[in-house]
């Protein structure tokens, strides 16, 4: 079993920035990858950003350029920096960690709004 707990949402303005946080515990050993995904309203869940164990990432083509993520291995946390935050960024966040099973956070509410 793998938890995982979000934190770093929030209201920001257009232009901002917002740094999530994903904290793992339980079987860390068993995950080879880590990623974030967001969901608006009425739309599927979409994959932001994704990183692996040998710190390969890749990005959903909305957010290139714009958003990083990173990972502490001592820390068992995983990162998402993101900048030059737009509306449409506007959604609840998910981490993710892809083991035997995919196991996901609780997800962080991320407004962007004036």
């Amino acid at each position: 079993q793998v938890q995982l707990v979000e934190s770093g949402g929030g209201l920001v303005q257009p232009g901002g920035s917002l740094r999530l946080s994903c904290a793992a515990s339980g079987s860390i050993a068993s995950i080879y990858a880590m990623a974030w995904y967001r969901q608006a309203p009425g739309k599927q869940r979409e994959l932001v950003a994704g990183i692996s164990n040998g710190g390969r990432t890749n990005y959903g083509d909305s957010v290139k350029g714009r958003f990083t993520i990173s990972r502490d291995n001592a820390k068992n946390t995983v990162y998402l920096q993101m900048n030059s935050l737009k509306s449409e960024d506007t959604a609840v966040y998910y981490c993710n960690a892809g083991s035997v099973h995919q196991y996901w956070g609780q997800g962080t509410q991320v407004t962007v709004s004036s």
